[in-house]
């Protein structure tokens, strides 16, 4: 995994000062690519977890920065409450995915890993905004900082049934990031991070092979 040259890390850090301004956009075609006709995929053991979820209704929100996963908490949230309050659905009617992967993967690792290594998961995912400016928890778990959350949490989401999908690309990269910092080792450290994911996680090979095999099984996809 690459890091971003420092005209691209400076939009970024600029995008991040606007949290809640960022849109979330469908995925075009998304439909058509499930009937395609002539192809079926081919399934894997490794993704069986999607097909325990929902029985209803089926959407994936595929984030790779702060202000993506802030919108997907939100809206994932906002998507489970209105088939609350609208069609009178079950949480669990629902399965929910939200992919963290490159810049946002940091925020599916639990409080142990940011009292550890928060200095470092900061530098590459969390936005200058909030206090304390190096978090000893996941900053979305945080209250008293100025995060347009609305009371929504990982947490709060984990106990409406939403689950993550992990990108293990991005946790080898920030785990060799942390080892070269610590003098430690990049194994060891990935082991670490891959243990301490927040509940309701599923570390994929790869976040966008992620996306990729959730629309496959019948998940709509959003952008955010």
């Amino acid at each position: 995994m690459q890091q971003l040259p420092p005209t691209r890390r400076s939009f970024l850090s600029r995008l991040t000062a606007g949290l809640g301004v960022t849109g979330l956009a469908l995925a075009p075609g998304v439909a058509a690519a499930q009937t395609a006709p002539g192809f079926r995929a081919t399934r894997h053991k490794e993704d069986d977890w999607l097909d325990t979820l929902g029985t209803k209704h089926r959407f994936v929100f595929d984030t790779i920065a702060t202000p993506g996963f802030l919108d997907a908490m939100l809206f994932a949230n906002n998507f489970l409450t209105a088939n609350q309050t609208g069609y009178g659905l079950a949480d669990a009617d629902s399965g929910v995915v939200i992919v963290a992967r490159h810049f946002s993967t940091a925020f599916a690792f639990n409080d142990a890993m940011w009292a550890k290594y928060g200095a470092r998961l900061a530098e590459r995912a969390t936005p200058p905004s909030f206090a304390p400016k190096t978090p000893v928890k996941n900053p979305f778990n945080m209250t008293g900082t100025d995060l347009p959350t609305r009371g929504v949490t990982v947490q709060s989401l984990i106990g409406r049934g939403v689950h993550f999908a992990v990108c293990a690309m991005a946790t080898r990269f920030t785990a060799d990031q942390i080892a070269q910092a610590t003098g430690g080792n990049t194994d060891a450290v990935f082991a670490e991070l891959s243990a301490n994911l927040v509940p309701n996680s599923h570390l994929a090979v790869a976040g966008i092979v992620a996306v990729n095999r959730a629309q496959e099984r019948g998940y709509t996809m959003a952008t955010a």
